[in-house]
Parts: structure tokens; C-alpha cells; sequence
């Protein structure tokens, strides 16, 4: 008998993460999505991956903040399928994905320190990771 396949390749889990500090504050801001969208279809971690699944792994993380410890079996997920090389950049997505709008709400800091927390990133690199998401996204 052969393996399932991981429901989540590690592009889709640095989508949902990115996807569920969007919906944090429940509150789906353009620039956010916008971000979202311009960081798959630049980055060279996802070369490879079929944009067409963002909305797949997007109905994913909302179904499981419907269940009551969704939020526990999203990072249970991503755990699994994310290799620990990429921590640290799904944090910085996260970030950039918080930071896109301008502001950045209660419900999006507490998942940000979530996910530094699941995925074990180091408080002196997650504020490196901070502040740059702070400076690429600077208004005049």
C-alpha cells in the first residue's frame, strides 16, 4: 500500500500562511491579496507551482478556521509538509503579506507571533524579518 500524498506541497503551505494572516482580522484587504498574488508569481520558490492552487489552499485554511482548533491542524500542516529551511521564509511572507495594507491589526500580530512560535523562529531573526517587511512596505 502506498502513501498518501501530503495534502499540502511546501508551496501551498507558504500560501497558507500567507492566506491566513490575510484573514486574520477577517477583514480581506486588497492590498493584501494583491501581495499574495505578486509574491507567487515573483518569487523563485514558486517557479514551479500552478498559481490556479492559491484558491484551493485558501478554501483549506478558511475551512479549518471554521473548526475550533483549526488554527492548531492549519500549523499541524504545515509542520509537515514545510521543510525547515523555509521557516524563516514563510515568516517573511507572512510579514510582507501583514504589512502590505499599511497597518497592521490585533489579529494579525497574535497570528504573527503564532507562527514564530509553530515554527520556531528565533526573536532576534524574526525582528530582522519585521523590520524589513517594515521597510519595503514604508509610505512617503
Amino acid at each position: 500500500m502506498r502513501p498518501q500524498p501530503h495534502p499540502l506541497s511546501p508551496q501551498d503551505s507558504l500560501v497558507a500562511v500567507m492566506i491566513a494572516v490575510s484573514a486574520a482580522d477577517l477583514h480581506f484587504d486588497t492590498a493584501e491579496l494583491v501581495a499574495i498574488q505578486a509574491l507567487v508569481n515573483h518569487l523563485p520558490i514558486f517557479a514551479e507551482y500552478d498559481a490556479d492552487r492559491i484558491k484551493t489552499v485558501a478554501q483549506t485554511v478558511f475551512d479549518l478556521f471554521e473548526e475550533d482548533d483549526g488554527l492548531d491542524a492549519l500549523f499541524g500542516l504545515i509542520r509537515d509538509s514545510l521543510p525547515e529551511k523555509l521557516h524563516e521564509t514563510a515568516y517573511a511572507l507572512a510579514c510582507d503579506v501583514a504589512a502590505a495594507d499599511g497597518k497592521l491589526a490585533q489579529p494579525e500580530l497574535r497570528l504573527l507571533e503564532e507562527i514564530r512560535f509553530e515554527l520556531r523562529i528565533d526573536r532576534l531573526h524574526a525582528a530582522a524579518i519585521e523590520r524589513g517587511a517594515r521597510a519595503r512596505h514604508m509610505n512617503l
